[in-house]
């Protein structure tokens, strides 16, 4: 097992290396000047200005010499300042985390849980026009633009309906509300982004959780329990579930880079202060620190992930470790 485990940790740190290098050169390659978004709406500044911008951020050296200092800083610790946030990226990043976790919890749990009573309902009554109608159901979500379903959420929960919140973490009040006031007030927050997030992503994981299920069905000891006089719904989610559940951890894991491209998406349409919004700020100011920062973080998450989904399979199928 620690040599399985050693030979995906080195696949994965090699792999996040390949991203940031890849992220880094890029960056470079696309059009606009990250010290003219520094300057203030409606001024320029001269050209000595942004000589000697140019020379504190370093972007005078040659492209080589800029990437060599940037991974030796990384490999230290030491993520750069924000260009556009002028604090240091580290901390702009831990402020923002907090969010993103959340909300993507929060979407991951809203996606497996229905995935799960979908994908097991669709199983059971296999063939059924209710099979075929979770299918063309869950197919359709997937197949809507997530920032789409943000918007229509928002007209129809929060105008045409107002009973959440349209936008944002927290209301405008929140600090003078009591802790359990604050809480309840993050919920309805959170409800209905998480509810987007989750249920556009419902589709593959539900058609993945049924055709487990169903070849699982079909084995000898599944007979056997029946035979022995098991409810069926001891046989569905005792001994069905128990062997189903493998195949879908690896789920789990490409459910990650999902959720973040989400989350990238979402927290733009409700304006929630998390690591995707972050990002797509710091493209637009062309702050190459913070880019290739959160770059790093969501790539490490998205490797975390995939790297817990195969030690969790290896523990669950010790055939995985000597793969």
């Amino acid at each position: 097992m620690a040599g399985f485990l050693l030979r995906r940790l080195g696949a994965s740190l090699l792999l996040l290396l390949l991203v940031l290098t890849f992220t880094f050169f890029f960056l470079r390659l696309l059009p606009g000047d990250p010290i003219q978004q520094l300057a203030f709406e409606g001024q320029k500044i001269t050209a000595a200005q942004q000589a000697q911008l140019e020379k504190l951020y370093g972007f005078d050296r040659p492209l080589l010499e800029q990437y060599v200092t940037w991974i030796s800083s990384v490999a230290r610790g030491d993520w750069g300042t924000s260009l556009s946030q002028q604090r240091p990226v580290s901390e702009a990043l831990a402020a923002v985390l907090p969010a993103t976790v959340l909300l993507a919890s929060a979407a991951l749990a809203v996606e497996f849980g229905a995935a799960l009573l979908l994908g097991v309902l669709a199983a059971r009554r296999r063939g059924s026009a209710l099979d075929h109608g979770i299918r063309v159901v869950t197919l359709l979500l997937f197949s809507l633009p997530l920032f789409w379903l943000g918007l229509m959420a928002i007209l129809l929960f929060s105008y045409v309906w107002p009973v959440l919140p349209a936008s944002h973490m927290r209301s405008v009040n929140a600090d003078l509300m009591s802790p359990l006031e604050r809480s309840l007030d993050l919920l309805r927050h959170l409800v209905l982004p998480a509810l987007v997030m989750g249920i556009a992503t419902t589709g593959g994981a539900a058609r993945f959780v049924r055709a487990s299920l169903i070849e699982v069905m079909s084995q000898d000891y599944i007979r056997t329990a029946r035979a022995k006089g098991l409810s069926e719904r001891r046989v569905v989610w005792v001994h069905g579930m128990r062997n189903a559940v493998i195949p879908i951890i690896q789920v789990f894991a490409a459910s990650l880079p999902v959720l973040l491209s989400g989350s990238l998406i979402l927290e733009v349409v409700f304006s929630w202060p998390g690591l995707g919004r972050l990002s797509f700020l710091a493209i637009l100011a062309r702050d190459y620190p913070l880019i290739l920062g959160a770059t790093a973080l969501s790539a490490g998450i998205v490797i975390l992930g995939t790297l817990l989904a195969d030690t969790l399979q290896a523990l669950v199928d010790p055939r995985v470790r000597d793969a």
